[in-house]
């Protein structure tokens, strides 16, 4: 053979080889599809979660008034509730005909009431109305009347999402406001009884606090918030099964179940930066005359649980990613297995001695069924998890430690055989008895 044969079959054994290593075209093209399915289960994952936001918050009234009772009690929102009352009502009293409306018998009373303010008549009058108004701001009287007017209002969002503008929630030019009107009606009459009869005489005052303020991005989101609503289990399934089926399609299932469940955490990760930088823009979008602190604060309040819905699904990404990678055949992976179930058999030892103690059959049978109580376990977590209701990180976390120290259980409880008990004892022969003969 020359050697111009040789080189050919030399080049020919290559190519060999290489195609030998090479994946056939089926396998490229199930992996190509598992990228694709991975990319769209973490681009599905911010829809998922405000979906599933959307339809718990404005569809279930408990849970809006839960959610927006706890504002009564802030100082931001009490401070712009008195700050709206106060100027509503001072823009409807006519100052220079306040003392030829009030009766005389009742004029000692209001000289009295204004006589601690100091400066001009409408200073003093100010501080009244502003005094008074903040006594009712922090009784308990306004704190029921305010989750009442929550109750009432509580499609709030809703209807910013859908134009309607009927009951104590008005939406105009973008901004959905809260009518303060009983709030007004309680501050007259505690005015009244302290001597400004005037107050009673005031038409119905209307003044209103801000809840939403969004003129733009309000009449984009109205065409697919509905849909969002009806899609508020759907997405979230179609989440799960987009990523079964990355892992179904994927060569290295392991790996792709890995970066499967990283990737939803990403696509969490990227929803709570959006609904950060969103809160910067929707403050600076904010008219002048409202209060960026309270509206802040309600801004907050609103997107709190879809705060912690992404901390949830970025948790349960990591967690699984987590576990995944440790079951598998890496050498970190294996490292970190062994010192585990290194340091589980040394407490073991120590307790029951080496060599010994299998706990009676109970160490062999969880030897035997060992996958079947690992895989046990993992369902019983996962099933916890999706029944617990609107679960936090915190509750993510402690499902996965009380899971950890089960399968610890099992690995301290895990022989793999009874001890071997001891053969009984060979009798000793009988001595040899001496014959007749040579006696």
């Amino acid at each position: 053979m020359t050697r111009d044969d040789e080189l050919a079959a030399l080049k020919a054994r290559v190519r060999e080889l290489e195609a030998a290593r090479r994946p056939p075209r089926r396998f490229r093209a199930t992996s190509a599809l598992a990228v694709v399915l991975v990319a769209l289960a973490a681009l599905l994952t911010p829809l998922g979660v405000v979906s599933v936001w959307a339809h718990d918050l404005i569809g279930d009234t408990d849970r809006y008034v839960r959610t927006m009772a706890p504002l009564a009690d802030d100082p931001e929102v009490r401070r712009a509730v008195s700050d709206r009352v106060t100027t509503a009502v001072m823009d409807r009293i006519d100052v220079a005909d306040l003392l030829s409306g009030i009766a005389p018998a009742d004029r000692p009373l209001l000289e009295k009431a204004l006589s601690a303010a100091d400066g001009p008549l409408t200073s003093g009058l100010t501080s009244l109305v502003r005094g008074t108004t903040e006594r009712f701001v922090a009784s308990a009287a306004f704190t029921t009347l305010w989750e009442r007017l929550n109750r009432t209002a509580h499609t709030a969002v809703d209807k910013a999402l859908t134009g309607r503008t009927d009951g104590a929630v008005r939406v105009r030019d973008g901004e959905v406001t809260l009518d303060l009107a009983p709030v007004v009606d309680q501050v007259k009459a505690a005015l009244v009884d302290q001597g400004l009869t005037v107050a009673g005489n005031l038409p119905e005052v209307h003044t209103s606090i801000t809840l939403m303020e969004s003129t733009g991005a309000l009449a984009r989101a109205r065409t697919g918030f509905r849909l969002l609503q009806l899609l508020s289990w759907a997405l979230p399934l179609l989440v799960v099964v987009l990523a079964a089926g990355a892992v179904l399609c994927a060569r290295r299932r392991r790996r792709a179940l890995v970066t499967a469940a990283l990737a939803i955490a990403a696509g969490a990760l990227v929803l709570g930066l959006a609904l950060w930088i969103g809160r910067a823009v929707y403050l600076d979008a904010l008219p002048a005359d409202v209060s960026r602190p309270a509206a802040g604060v309600v801004y907050d309040t609103l997107v709190r649980f879809l705060r912690a819905a992404v901390r949830v699904v970025a948790t349960v990404g990591v967690v699984v990613a987590l576990a995944s990678w440790l079951s598998g055949p890496g050498r970190w992976a294996r490292a970190v297995r062994g010192a585990w179930t290194g340091a589980i058999r040394s407490v073991r030892e120590t307790l029951v001695g080496e060599g010994s103690g299998t706990f009676g059959p109970v160490g062999p049978w969880v030897h035997r069924m060992r996958t079947w109580l690992d895989l046990t376990v993992a369902a019983v977590a996962a099933a916890v998890l999706l029944a617990w209701s609107y679960p936090t990180a915190a509750v993510v976390l402690w499902i996965a430690v009380v899971a950890v120290c089960v399968l610890a259980v099992l690995e301290f409880l895990d022989a793999p055989a009874l001890p071997d008990e001891p053969a009984p004892a060979a009798a000793a022969p009988p001595p040899p008895t001496r014959g007749t003969l040579g006696s």
